[in-house]
């Protein structure tokens, strides 16, 4: 569904992608993990389509079209989303106007259904807005809801670097299971191993370079070993050296 050929990003002066090609199946779970400052963001804001993310060279493919240079609004379009690290807020919008936001139709039925899916009781959270009044979990959950009532083809799920996890594994776990029996391929974004395991494939992400793409166990395993004893950012992994 999604090609990834060759695709590097400079920004200031600076190569924060290197080269990176990817290939994530239709209908499965891909996750992307990596440490803190690897560019997995980076990688998900390009892939969207932010403004200041064009690549600065490489190709972006989603079922055959090269969408390289499609705006955000025209990968919207073609089935594509993007869940941000931190949860939306929108001051005076309902719960249930967000939700159907992304619908052709609004249906109450599919709306109530995402929220019990994501673990909200429809009767408590329809009427309430999506400010600061509801917390960064509760915030989370209604993004996912979104993302499940919207019914796109790819989603990118990002979750945070660091700080606190907005959603318990078990929690995210459960969506993402509900999102891939809707047949919505998923892209994750991550730092943590056990994320990684539910995948079907999973890249090891590293200083903007795709340093192992395998299977789960073996993608976990080697951030275990590498990563996690890596006394400084500057190393050679696979080959690849890093430069002062």
């Amino acid at each position: 569904m999604l090609s990834i050929q060759n695709l590097s990003l400079i920004r200031n002066g600076n190569e924060i992608l290197h080269n990176i090609s990817l290939e994530v199946n239709e209908g499965g779970i891909h996750v992307i993990l990596g440490p803190n400052g690897a560019g997995k963001s980076t990688l998900a804001y390009v892939l969207m389509g932010i403004g200041g993310f064009t690549p600065s060279s490489g190709r972006i493919l989603f079922n055959g079209e090269d969408i390289t240079n499609k705006s955000i609004f025209e990968r919207a379009k073609r089935g594509i989303t993007l869940g941000w690290q931190e949860p939306a807020r929108f001051e005076g919008l309902s719960i249930e106007e967000y939700l159907s936001l992304g619908m052709r139709e609004k249906d109450e039925r599919e709306i109530k259904k995402a929220l019990t899916m994501v673990n909200l009781n429809p009767e408590r959270y329809l009427k309430r807005k999506v400010d600061e009044a509801l917390s960064g979990g509760e915030r989370k959950r209604v993004e996912f809801a979104a993302i499940i009532t919207m019914k796109p083809k790819l989603a990118i799920l990002d979750e945070p670097d660091s700080g606190i996890d907005f959603v318990s594994l078990d929690d995210l776990l459960g969506v993402m299971k509900s999102l891939k029996h809707q047949n919505i391929t998923l892209l994750i974004i991550t730092h943590r191993e056990e994320v990684a395991r539910i995948g079907d494939r999973a890249s090891l992400m590293c200083d903007g370079f795709i340093v192992k793409d395998s299977e789960p166990w073996e993608v976990t395993k080697y951030f275990r070993k590498v990563c996690a004893t890596c006394p400084t950012e500057k190393y050679s992994i696979e080959g690849i050296e890093r430069k002062e």
